[in-house]
């Protein structure tokens, strides 16, 4: 039990650690991390780890880590694995507040900033298409697909609505057709 909880504490830290850019550009690394290099979560549970983040408060970083903690360890666990994701991240935060204002105009930091940008959109784009494989596996599922990225992309509709919208009809559609 106790490797268990270290296990946990220590990959959170590193999840926490190289969180830059989000939570969808670290998406990638946390299913590695949780899924294939542990077994925590199976990828249908990561997906809708990942559903549930979109509609509630907080990064999917902290709200996967207080998920796999509370399912492995309960209360205490939900709590300390979500404290070992927001650990190093905060004592950065607190570094970089005191040094913004001293670096801001630096040459250096504005060129590793421009080397970083396309790098997270990368991220973002293969923790998509990683999300993608396991979500769209039947026609229904890429219509919703289709559906949100319409209504967000062209009509500019909230994307909290949109998830609202296609959790409603997810749920009709699949309540007659359950097999599908």
């Amino acid at each position: 039990m106790s490797a268990l909880i270290l296990a946990a504490c220590l990959s959170f830290l590193k999840i926490g650690a190289f969180s830059f850019g989000g939570g969808y550009a670290i998406l990638a690394f946390i299913q590695r991390e949780i899924i294939e290099n542990h077994g925590w979560l199976t990828p249908e549970e990561f997906v809708d780890v990942v559903a549930i983040a979109e509609m509630t408060p907080g990064t999917i970083a902290v709200n996967s880590s207080t998920f796999v903690g509370f399912q492995l360890f309960g209360f205490w666990g939900g709590l300390l694995c979500s404290a070992c994701v927001l650990s190093i991240p905060f004592v950065i935060c607190l570094i970089v507040s005191y040094y913004f204002n001293k670096f801001k105009d630096n040459a250096y930091l504005k060129n590793a900033l421009l080397g970083i940008r396309p790098a997270v959109v990368g991220l973002i784009a293969a923790a998509a298409f990683s999300v993608a494989q396991i979500s769209i596996a039947s026609l229904p599922s890429l219509f919703f697909f289709g559906l949100a990225l319409l209504l967000v992309w062209k009509f500019k509709v909230n994307p909290i609505l949109v998830l609202l919208i296609c959790g409603a009809l997810g749920a009709v559609f699949y309540g007659f057709f359950p097999a599908l």
